[in-house]
């Protein structure tokens, strides 16, 4: 219904603050219609929202999370001002990542562009410490083993090479914790800037750092279309 996070709308389960034909019920997979249930929080019924859909260009530093027990800063704080109600991140950015998050309020469309199942297409601007060669970049694409996991590259090519870094740009149609990290890592290269550009047809373009604008129609239906 798009009124809190599924985290949260569990934490107020278990709470007793959640009524269904103003009954208490405590458990979270409790079967639930929302068309022949009357769902209320705190005696208060809850309605479907307006659906939602937002692309953050976020920059390093920010915690994609609510709340953050060591007190940073997230990609809240920074929405703070913009008036807009609860979003939930479409997938993952780790603070020292930067780039393209999606936020949306529509949970069943969020879960199918985050359904590995799916297989959509992700593509990361990545500096990498050294200079990286042909045969690296055939390794990324080829896979390593990393802590019992495979991880590899849908496609890895260099972008451009400094005295002493170079920079790559990195398709994942997968997508692992600190995939592309441990990828470069296992291969011998640290990661010094990474930067989401675009997911599916979906791209970064000139939006600055911190700012986010709204989707238009036919952006939510092109990522739905690659689900």
């Amino acid at each position: 219904m798009g009124a809190c996070s599924r985290s949260q709308a569990e934490q107020w389960i278990r709470e007793g603050r959640v009524s269904l034909d103003c009954r208490v019920e405590r458990d979270p997979q409790f079967p639930t219609s929302i068309e022949k249930h009357r769902i209320a929080v705190d005696g208060i019924d809850v309605k479907a929202v307006n659906r939602v859909y937002v692309m953050f260009n976020k920059p390093r530093g920010l915690v994609v999370s609510a709340t953050d027990e060591h007190g940073r800063d997230t990609v809240y704080t920074a929405l703070a001002a913009a008036g807009l109600p609860w979003l939930g991140p479409v997938g993952r950015l780790d603070k020292a990542s930067e780039g393209l998050l999606l936020l949306s309020n529509d949970t069943t469309w969020a879960s199918g562009i985050t359904d590995p199942a799916t297989h959509l297409e992700k593509t990361y601007h990545v500096q990498v410490a050294g200079r990286p060669d042909d045969s690296v970049l055939a390794k990324m694409q080829s896979g390593v083993v990393d802590a019992g996991e495979f991880l590899k590259a849908k496609r890895a090519v260099l972008l451009r090479v400094g005295e002493k870094n170079a920079w790559l740009e990195v398709l994942l149609d997968e997508g692992r914790n600190r995939h592309i990290r441990r990828l470069s890592a296992a291969l011998g290269f640290d990661v010094l800037r990474l930067i989401r550009v675009s997911i599916g047809p979906l791209v970064l373009g000139e939006l600055a750092k911190s700012q986010w604008r709204r989707l238009t129609t036919e952006e939510v239906q092109a990522l739905s279309s690659r689900r």
